[in-house]
């Protein structure tokens, strides 16, 4: 059975494929994320996302956290990102969405889970590391 290839971006230069599983939540991990606030939250995160040319290529928006699945310019960073991400979403929701000022001190807790996606497995990597030698 074949893998697929992986298919690489690039900026003036470097070349990558970097993907990055990324989970938040709520500051209390209230459940605020519903009745149009997760559709505005998605719009959100889409903008956020095309402005620094983050490709978005999953995303979910649960009750009570966010899954984001994006590819990111190693130079930007994925903490760049996710700051953007939730400095924005929260400032406009919040404006938007006066409930969530009521309940909450502040929409979102300030820790997230990042976790890099693709690529050879590890111990792959590992070994081929292990087998190069100066020619």
């Amino acid at each position: 059975m074949r893998r697929p290839l992986i298919t690489y971006k690039s900026n003036n230069n470097v070349v990558y494929s970097c993907k990055f599983h990324v989970v938040w939540c709520p500051k209390y991990r209230r459940r605020v994320l519903v009745e149009g606030v997760d559709d505005r939250l998605k719009a959100i995160l889409n903008e956020v996302c095309a402005e620094f040319d983050v490709e978005m290529i999953e995303m979910e928006v649960m009750p009570d956290h966010v899954h984001v699945l994006v590819e990111v310019d190693p130079q930007f960073g994925i903490h760049r990102l996710v700051k953007s991400i939730k400095g924005r979403s929260s400032r406009l929701l919040r404006a938007e969405f006066p409930s969530l000022k009521s309940r909450l001190p502040t929409l979102w807790t300030n820790s997230y889970f990042v976790s890099t996606v693709g690529g050879a497995p590890f111990e792959v990597i590992k070994q081929y590391i292990e087998q190069q030698t100066l020619v």
